[in-house]
């Protein structure tokens, strides 16, 4: 045989033996579905886990479903279900996570995982919180589903990372509720601007937006001529916040119109500085 006829039949050979390997892939590739309706819950489990630990998600949540539609209100119908809302997590299927979560907390209130489903309930608005602009809605069902899991379940190891992401998405609110009045104050719509920077003082007095809410206030009042509201906005602001900059960026406000920090009249500020600086709540 010639050596052009020793490459060709080399190369046949080559061929067919990747032909036969790529037929083998084939098979193992079907072969790694099963068939659910003559399949245990155990197995189906199973084939779920594998399909999680290849980041199969979508797939993983649909056998941990037909666990839970084949074999319902069994034992691993329940294991499957908690696992339906992981993996949807996992997944970004945010509502659908949710919708499972929701219903092991209905169908099983005392399980020990109901602490887990709540938890992945506000997980499925929190990691949504940045998506939605300036729709709010989903920070307060997260503040919500955070809420019921460290009020109720206080022990859970869930609660603290819990709080945390409740103090988070607290946060996050004060910050829209600045970023809008900032947009207020800017264009001159200082009342507009006001009634955001209030509920801030009010509402979210724990976040680390309060201090810039007072200084904007006192801005805002400034711009109208309210100076006893702006007087008063200071006063909180020094005693409060005094070695931060918004609070120096406050007195000089005041000082170059003559004015300085000081509870005056009996607007809502001067409540404000009752309560939160003299402690007198009546």
């Amino acid at each position: 045989m010639t050596n052009i006829g020793k490459f060709y039949k080399m190369l046949f050979l080559v061929f067919g033996a990747l032909i036969a390997l790529l037929g083998c892939n084939d098979v193992n590739l079907n072969s790694s579905n099963i068939d659910v309706e003559n399949s245990g819950p155990a197995e189906i489990y199973e084939k779920g886990e594998l399909e999680l630990n290849e980041n199969k998600n979508g797939r993983a949540a649909e056998y941990f479903g037909e666990i839970e539609r084949l074999f319902p209100y069994s034992e691993w119908a329940k294991r499957g279900l908690i696992m339906q809302a992981f993996a949807y997590h996992k997944d970004r299927k945010y509502e659908l996570s949710r919708g499972a979560a929701s219903r092991f907390v209905d169908f099983y209130p005392a399980d020990v995982d109901v602490a887990y489903a709540q938890y992945l309930i506000g997980l499925s608005y929190f990691d949504q919180i940045n998506d939605v602009g300036r729709d709010q809605g989903v920070t307060r069902k997260a503040l919500e589903a955070f809420r019921v899991l460290f009020e109720q379940f206080p022990k859970s190891e869930y609660a603290e990372p819990a709080k945390l992401k409740f103090d988070l998405a607290f946060d996050h609110l004060a910050s829209k509720e600045m970023e809008v009045g900032r947009y207020y104050l800017k264009d001159g719509h200082y009342s507009a601007a006001i009634n955001r920077f209030r509920f801030v003082v009010e509402d979210f007095q724990t976040t680390s937006h309060n201090a810039e809410a007072l200084h904007r206030l006192v801005e805002a009042y400034l711009s109208l001529g309210l100076t006893d509201e702006a007087q008063t906005a200071g006063a909180i602001l020094g005693k409060k916040y005094g070695d931060s900059e918004w609070s120096k960026s406050s007195y000089v406000l005041l000082t170059n119109r003559g004015l300085y920090p000081g509870a005056k009249g009996n607007n809502w500020l001067a409540r404000v500085h009752r309560q939160v600086i003299k402690g007198q709540w009546l």
